[in-house]
């Protein structure tokens, strides 16, 4: 069939059918502003949590109906907040909290003025620096302007005239042009903020610094709560769904924990300083061989009891098994790379950097304590994580002196890394976990255990992850839990307990009163009982030799 020319010439009378989107940038504006996540906006339109994340960053755009949706939802969000813009300017005029008040000569001679002139500070009672001119209470010249431009001694302190003299009439103009002597003489000895020697500009400069500082923390708890907020919706909409039954819920809620935690991960990240490698180009020693083989970098998992364990030379020893609250959740606190691993055979460890290396560890000669590279049946060198040549590097130091001396690196695979980047997550994670134990809520319990255990199982080559391939953080994150509880067990022993069993991520099995060594409860750094399917804690006695009693 030949083509049809008026066919054609209709369509392009109708005008490019292309929806218009604002800029990338405007995009996740628009959405902060709104108050919605990513993962809410995912949801709305049916895309993954990832696309949306590509289009606020530019590296997509959407298609089809999808995009005719989203551009509706921000054009709906850029119109609500506009009609709420104007309040909101209206009341930003009007400060929250006022600067302290300035002398009270001050007050006497221009209190007309500071009225009027006080309010002009923002919330925080900063200035700016700029081009000098009269100040608007006491005519001396300044740098000093606030945030609307006019010139005003910095936290409403003007400086003294340079002799006492009577207050000014009433009919006096406010502002009057200064002497040389008034505008350099200091400020008064009783004006506290100032200080003997201290200039203004460093007044502004330490206001500014504690301003900040509070700013900042403010911001990271109310980013910490909008986060916990997404658990509390996702255990609200799935006890919904099962219409109260609390182990349905669980059950969905277990199954959908990957993709949430994922989700609870990138909103954590959104302020980051610098973004991360989520699929980096590994060197062959992070890959498995084949698959059902084991990795090849050695974790330093415990498995292991003391020599006396079935007859102690000390006597009958009562054991309490005790268990370490969520310790993947506390080992997220680790060093990780961020990017691409690189190559050194230089045989140094730079403390900024992190991976993998390849190690020949000190021989280890303490009966009464684990070693702390795990019970390995090989000699010579193997591969270790960053967590775990720390730990060595540590214990070979002045301070423990438990090696003769220090690992030998021969290689190592690293990248720049901070001990950071999965705080944030950790931090949301914790409160979550601290706030259903003390309501009772056993299902978001079980929720973000679910979360923080698949977060770090499927950090490697998993096929229920697909966001991320990170088998080097998960190695890390994993071995920091072992070396987290071999410290545990190096505490016990410094106390004076008796170290009978340290086996597997979180158990930890002693001899003698442990309480005033750990503190006891459910809580991350805290200790419990271990208890068997019953509910019943789990104690023993190891016996004495025969003869020793």
């Amino acid at each position: 069939m030949p083509p049809q020319p008026d066919a054609i010439d209709a369509l392009l009378q109708s005008g490019p059918r292309r929806t218009e989107l604002p800029a990338p940038a405007e995009r996740e504006r628009l959405r902060t502003a709104y108050g919605l996540t990513r993962t809410e906006v995912a949801q709305a339109l049916s895309v993954a949590r990832s696309t949306v994340a590509g289009w606020e960053s530019g590296r997509s755009e959407p298609q089809g109906a999808t995009r005719a949706a989203y551009a509706k939802l921000l054009d709906g969000m850029a119109a609500q907040l506009a009609d709420t813009a104007e309040p909101a300017a209206t009341s930003a005029a009007t400060p929250r909290t006022q600067p302290a008040s300035p002398p009270a000569a001050v007050l006497a001679t221009q209190a007309p003025v500071f009225a009027e002139a006080h309010s002009a500070f923002g919330p925080d009672g900063l200035v700016v620096q700029g081009e000098t001119a009269p100040c608007l209470r006491c005519g001396a010249p300044t740098p000093y302007k606030a945030t609307d431009g006019r010139s005003l001694h910095p936290g409403g302190f003007c400086p003294a005239p340079a002799a006492a003299s009577a207050p000014q009439p009433a009919a006096a103009p406010a502002v009057t042009a200064p002497t040389v002597s008034s505008a350099l003489a200091p400020a008064p000895a009783s004006t506290p903020e100032l200080g003997e020697g201290t200039s203004p500009a460093a007044l502004v400069a330490r206001n500014a610094q504690r301003h900040q500082s509070q700013r900042r923390a403010r911001s990271a708890a109310r980013a910490q709560t909008d986060t916990e907020q997404l658990i509390v919706r996702a255990v609200r909409t799935e006890l919904d769904k099962a219409e109260g039954d609390a182990g349905a819920a669980t059950a969905a809620l277990i199954k959908r924990a990957i993709p949430d935690v994922m989700a609870l991960f990138d909103e954590t990240r959104a302020n980051a300083r610098y973004d991360y490698t989520a699929y980096p180009a590994l060197p062959d020693i992070l890959h498995k061989p084949k698959k059902g083989d084991a990795d090849l970098i050695w974790e330093a998992r415990p498995n292991w009891r003391h020599p006396d364990y079935r007859r102690h030379p000390d006597g009958d020893l009562h054991v309490t098994a005790l268990d370490v609250n969520a310790a993947y959740l506390s080992a997220m606190k680790t060093w990780l790379p961020i990017g691409k691993l690189e190559h050194s055979t230089d045989g140094t460890h730079d403390r900024k950097r992190a991976g993998v290396h390849l190690i020949t560890p000190p021989a280890w000669d303490h009966h009464d304590l684990p070693n702390p590279l795990g019970d390995r049946d090989e000699a010579g060198p193997l591969w270790v994580t960053e967590s775990t040549l720390r730990l060595l590097l540590r214990l070979a130091g002045p301070k423990y002196r438990l090696f003769d001396e220090p690992p030998v690196i021969h290689e190592s695979w690293t990248s720049g890394a901070t001990e950071n980047f999965l705080d944030a997550l950790r931090v949301v994670l914790a409160g979550a976990r601290a706030k259903a134990i003390e309501a009772g809520d056993d299902v978001t319990e079980a929720y973000v255990k679910a979360m923080y255990a698949k977060f770090v199982s499927t950090l490697g080559e998993s096929i229920h992850n697909r966001e991320i391939m990170r088998p080097d953080w998960m190695h890390l994150v994993r071995s920091q839990a072992f070396a987290n509880l071999w410290n545990r067990a190096y505490k016990a022993h410094q106390a004076g307990l008796t170290v009978i069993s340290v086996m597997g991520t979180d158990e930890l099995h002693v001899a003698g009163d442990w309480r005033p060594v750990f503190p006891e409860g459910r809580g991350l750094g805290e200790m419990k009982v271990k208890t068997d399917r019953d509910g019943e804690p789990v104690t023993y006695t190891v016996t004495a030799p025969d003869g020793v009693r």
